[in-house]
């Protein structure tokens, strides 16, 4: 199975973590296919139709974003907003990404532990993260587990980003087999 890979960094040449992380899926593009929607649409005009085409032939997709004040970069939100549509997505005859599987991979600058009740954030990933669950859910694809970096805006090492990378790919095969491993 072939994983599409939603790619919403604003400014990706600057990232220290979603770079390392599309340098490493760059490696199996056998198996993932990466698609940077800055770069495709600078000018923010989503090609709605190439957009849907490009995930129906997909069963598994990746969201791969920095966490912005607790929620999606703005063009993710806008490709959201324009790319499911009523009677594609949703409604009645909208049933294109019915039992697609849909992923978060999120790089988180915050440290792991204020993302509880007691911490500073006060709210969970889980928590935070209902509305993309929500979405997933609305148009009847099924929400995975998310991959997550903590503390990317602190001092991470050069090994830790790279330790992410890897951890990074081998959650897309763990993921991949599960749901070939239940297609048989």
């Amino acid at each position: 199975m072939k994983t599409l890979v939603i790619l919403a960094h604003p400014n990706i040449d600057v990232s220290r973590v979603n770079r390392r992380w599309k340098e490493e899926l760059e490696q199996h593009t056998t198996e993932i296919t990466i698609h940077e929607i800055y770069k495709a649409y600078p000018d923010w005009n989503i090609d709605v139709t190439r957009e849907q085409k490009l995930l129906e032939a997909y069963d598994h997709i990746i969201l791969q974003f920095p966490l912005y004040w607790y929620s999606y970069p703005p063009l993710l939100k806008k490709w959201f907003d324009d790319v499911f549509t009523y009677g594609w997505a949703y409604g009645s005859s909208g049933n294109k990404l019915h039992g697609k599987k849909l992923s978060l991979a999120m790089s988180i600058g915050d440290k792991k532990e204020n993302y509880s009740p007691e911490g500073s954030v006060s709210f969970t990933i889980d928590e935070v993260t209902a509305p993309f669950k929500a979405s997933i859910n609305h148009v009847g694809a099924i929400a995975l587990p998310y991959f997550a970096v903590f503390g990317a805006s602190f001092q991470t090492t050069d090994e830790e980003i790279n330790q992410s990378a890897r951890d990074y790919y081998r959650y897309i095969s763990k993921v991949q087999n599960e749901v070939e491993n239940l297609s048989v």
